[in-house]
Formats: C-alpha cells, structure tokens, sequence
C-alpha cells in the first residue's frame, strides 16, 4: 500500500511540475489576477466582515425585543394609571 501512496504523491508532484512549466500556469496566474481585479472593483466583504456585521445585527435585535417589551409594559402602566386617576 505505501508504493501505491508514493506513486500517487509522485504522480501528483509531476503533474504539479508540468502544470507550473505550461502556459496553464500563467493562464491561471492571468485569470486569478483578472478575477481579483474584478472582485476589488465589486464592493465585496469578506466572510469574516459579514459575520461580524451579522453579530451585531443579531444583538441589535435582541437589544430591540427588550426596549419592545419595555416601552408594552410602559405603556400599561401609563393607561392604567391614568385610568385610575380620573
């Protein structure tokens, strides 16, 4: 079983090797350049920035629901009280 491992790294490094001598390596070094000019033209995030922004959004809405309940339990307090009042 370990020949057949160091074939397929052999195998894999040579295929490697005749990638990086070809014109496929500077056809893929043009289309990554290409591709990431492109992509700073877009207005793009990275993951970790949208779940950053996601967090906080979640705690904003968590922080929302309990001004909700608040301002519900305020607002009973002032209609009943002013309800006994007059």
């Amino acid at each position: 079983m370990a020949n057949r491992a160091d074939w397929f790294e052999d195998f894999q490094k040579n295929v490697s090797e005749l990638i990086a001598k070809s014109p496929a390596a500077d056809i893929e070094r043009n289309v990554k350049a290409m591709m990431a000019q492109t992509f700073s033209r877009l207005d793009l995030i990275t993951r970790e920035e949208f779940d950053t922004q996601a967090e906080l959004l979640e705690r904003a809405l968590a922080r929302i629901a309990v001004l909700e309940v608040k301002v519900r339990e305020l607002e009973t307090t002032v209609s009943t009280g002013g309800a006994a009042t007059e």
